[in-house]
């Protein structure tokens, strides 16, 4: 074969490949694919389990059910209120007031399901390396369980925590699509910590 003749072959040669390539995905069932579409933030999720426990799983929790609520408010998916708040500079009005109302709804939703542990089973997760004095830590750890249920609801514990908490800070610091979690989880387990420290210390 000379050279003209394979010159003149070669189109021939890619169309064929490129056909088999394209029968191979067809039966792969790629003749079927769709993309993936966002959730429904505002359709009823089975609660994913979370792999920690105390204030850590509890925060994961909220902050999951929080945003799906707040983008839910928003009339958008999570994925794209996580997209939104990354191209901004600075979070609307709306977007802080969804989140927070988002979070304390989460709250809500707990404790309707008697998903919340009583406040004296996250006391040492609290003071575990607080700046607190000895004294006071060991006279926090002497309380009977019943007085620290009685006199801190985890539900109000919570609920102020997230009062107290700056969340147009938080949204503000978004700088990626992936950072909203990795952003408001810390900060709602921080204020949770605070918020249970600052309260325990006056029962002593």
């Amino acid at each position: 074969m000379n050279a003209a003749v394979r010159f003149a072959a070669l189109p021939a040669v890619a169309l064929a490949l490129v056909l088999g390539v394209a029968g191979v995905q067809v039966a792969a069932g790629g003749g079927d694919f769709r993309p993936l579409a966002p959730a429904d933030a505002c359709a009823d999720r089975a609660a994913t389990p979370s792999r920690a426990d105390g204030i850590e799983g509890l925060t994961e929790q909220l902050v999951l059910r929080g945003v799906d609520d707040a983008a839910c408010t928003l009339g958008v998916s999570r994925e794209a209120l996580t997209l939104e708040l990354a191209q901004q500079d600075e979070p609307t009005d709306a977007q802080v007031d969804a989140l927070r109302d988002g979070l304390r709804s989460a709250v809500g939703e707990l404790a309707d399901e008697d998903l919340l542990p009583p406040s004296s089973s996250l006391v040492d997760e609290a003071l575990d390396g607080a700046d607190i004095n000895r004294f006071l830590a060991a006279g926090i750890r002497a309380l009977p369980d019943s007085v620290i249920d009685d006199a801190l609801p985890t539900e109000d514990v919570l609920t102020r925590a997230i009062d107290e908490l700056d969340v147009r800070a938080i949204l503000s610091d978004l700088d990626d699509a992936d950072a909203l979690r990795d952003e408001v989880e810390p900060a709602v387990m921080q204020a949770v910590r605070d918020e249970l420290l600052d309260r325990l210390r006056n029962l002593v």
